[in-house]
């Protein structure tokens, strides 16, 4: 089927997701990364027009990690200036265990966030529906989004359209990475990524 003219696209940023794909890949450690000049710069990249930027994050509670709390809240609010549409769900933090070979435990904490990866899914099948875009950009390697690009082929043959979803993320050619299958995987190199940093620092001062 022949695409349309123009691509419309929107994309679909998984803040966490995103994180921790650039801190393995360049190092980096924390989200510096500016959703607004991403999704302009892989769009741009890729002959798309970009409609609308949508970003999910777990945010904690302050009374859990302050540091993040205030980073994301502040974080969160910039985008919003900028025209993004931020989706937040309650990140929490357990104490876990884990055995080590001299018979030991360790503790430690980590932090899990709920609902997530279902709240994009559920918004790329519903724009989808609304005939609100051409490409679903997704800034995610969840390999659980793979249920919503079986669902948008579907959707594309029921609305006889073209009708795609690409999955970008941070990639180090000396690691093998890989995008949410059954979507068109974009790399995003170095230099790209280092292109589209934010200026602003929202990591409360000490």
């Amino acid at each position: 089927m022949q695409s349309p003219s123009p691509i419309r696209a929107i994309a679909f940023v998984d803040g966490q997701n995103l994180f921790h794909a650039a801190k393995a890949a360049f190092g980096y450690h924390y989200p510096n990364y500016s959703v607004t000049k991403l999704a302009q710069a892989v769009c741009a990249q890729q002959g798309w027009e970009l409609e609308a930027t949508r970003f999910y994050t777990g945010v904690p509670d302050a009374k859990d990690n302050a540091f993040w709390n205030h980073f994301w809240i502040a974080k969160g609010a910039q985008m919003g200036r900028e025209g993004v549409h931020v989706i937040t769900r309650p990140l929490r933090y357990r104490t876990k265990s884990l055995r080590l070979p001299d018979g030991k435990f360790h503790k430690f904490v980590v932090g899990t966030e709920k609902g997530i990866d279902i709240r994009i899914a559920l918004d790329i099948i519903r724009f989808a529906h609304k005939r609100a875009y051409d490409v679903a950009l997704v800034f995610s390697q969840d390999q659980d989004l793979v249920e919503a690009a079986t669902e948008l082929r579907r959707i594309g043959r029921e609305q006889n359209r073209w009708l795609k979803i690409a999955s970008a993320y941070p990639d180090n050619s000396r690691r093998k990475t890989r995008g949410i299958e059954k979507t068109d995987w974009i790399p995003l190199s170095r230099k790209l990524y280092d292109d589209c940093l934010d200026p602003r620092d929202y990591r409360p001062k000490a």
